[in-house]
């Protein structure tokens, strides 16, 4: 028990440091970039360091897994070099047996990363998009929730706020409408039901509408019913889809609601499920990291070739990474299934580590 103790105390510690350690490179690097966007709005250093705080943790979850290696590998060296591994296999215990302290541990990393650090993250986003649109062209904004889709557009202060019960998978086709317009001063203008609404270029096309205009003491006496309407729009297509964000703006526990909401307001939710599931697959995919690691480090330092089992490792991890992109991208796409692009390329990683392990430790 004190044996294993140890070494999940020195994963810790080594894992604590490598992420130190990018974390400090990262925000050097995103706090210079800061400056350069925000120069032109003669912004100064506290600004640039503010913006960067909030996007690092993004960035720094992003990279998870590759630190998780770098600290496994880095770990196995440090304990081969100091002969500690010899000690553990001269003591009777198996190098299957020794490395489940340090799997308990990423495990562990993975839970509290998932539980805790992917809130944290949504919310830092959600405050560093704010920032942005509070700089730029914040009139557009779009939401879904338990009562249908929600957009909003206008410009020159004057504001236009479209619900509608469902929509198509690019929002641009609305069914059971409504468009209620405010002046530049925040006043009700004018108030518009429609059965179905289409966004052409520079306008959305109502069928079966019924305009109040809200400037008058009756709206309902001066209402109009119109078989078509043409209300100018500044939106487009492409806004829509980006007004949705990034999934990781969304926090782990609020995800399947919304997940929920976009597919009862007719939208696909594929990004999101796929998001879903890797966050789920996440601490699996830290455990891979650490076999990975172990497969090509974890043996004597006076066998020599360290650098280049050291060299194979990192570039295992980095290919297990970058395949699980490849993954994300596919299931996002529909290539694959949301499940297979999560959790195939952890499984297949723990498994072909753990051939390497077995092979290497019983022959």
């Amino acid at each position: 028990m004190k044996l294993s103790l140890y070494i999940a105390r020195r994963f810790l510690w080594m894992f604590l440091r490598v992420a130190a350690a990018f974390w400090g490179v990262l925000m050097l690097i995103d706090t210079l970039e800061q400056l350069r966007r925000t120069s032109g709005r003669g912004s100064g250093l506290a600004e640039a360091l503010h913006l960067a705080a909030l996007n690092v943790p993004q960035s720094l979850y992003a990279i998870l897994p590759l630190v998780m290696i770098l600290s496994a590998v880095a770990m196995f060296v440090a304990l081969a070099r100091s002969s500690e591994l010899v000690v553990v296999r001269a003591a009777g215990r198996s190098g299957l047996r020794f490395l489940v302290a340090p799997l308990l541990v990423a495990l562990g990393i993975g839970a509290v990363a998932v539980a805790v650090l992917n809130p944290l993250v949504a919310a830092t986003v959600k405050e560093y998009d704010a920032l942005h649109a509070s700089r730029a062209r914040g009139d557009r904004v779009l939401s879904v929730s338990d009562n249908g889709l929600w957009l909003r557009q206008g410009a020159d202060g004057a504001q236009t706020v479209i619900h509608a019960a469902r929509a198509s998978a690019d929002g641009t086709e609305l069914t059971g409408a409504s468009f209620l317009t405010y002046d530049a001063e925040g006043l009700p203008q004018q108030r518009i039901e429609a059965a179905q609404a289409r966004l052409t270029p520079g306008a959305w096309e109502l069928t079966d509408a019924k305009l109040w205009p809200l400037n008058g003491a009756n709206p309902e006496t001066a209402a109009q019913t119109l078989p078509s309407l043409r209300l100018a729009s500044d939106l487009t297509r492409e806004a829509i889809r980006d007004s949705f964000g990034s999934p990781a703006a969304i926090a782990i526990w609020d995800l399947p609601g919304y997940v929920a909401g976009l597919q009862r307001a007719g939208f696909s939710a594929r990004n999101h499920q796929v998001w879903l599931q890797m966050q789920l697959a996440l601490p699996l995919l830290l455990v891979s990291m650490v076999l990975v690691a172990a497969g090509f480090t974890m043996r004597h330092a006076r066998a020599g070739r360290t650098g280049i089992h050291v060299l194979l490792a990192i570039m295992g991890g980095f290919a297990l990474f970058f395949l699980r992109n490849f993954a994300q991208v596919l299931g996002d796409n529909g290539q694959i299934p949301v499940l297979l692009a999560a959790w195939a390329p952890p499984l297949a990683a723990v498994m072909l580590a753990m051939g390497l392990l077995l092979h290497l430790e019983d022959g």
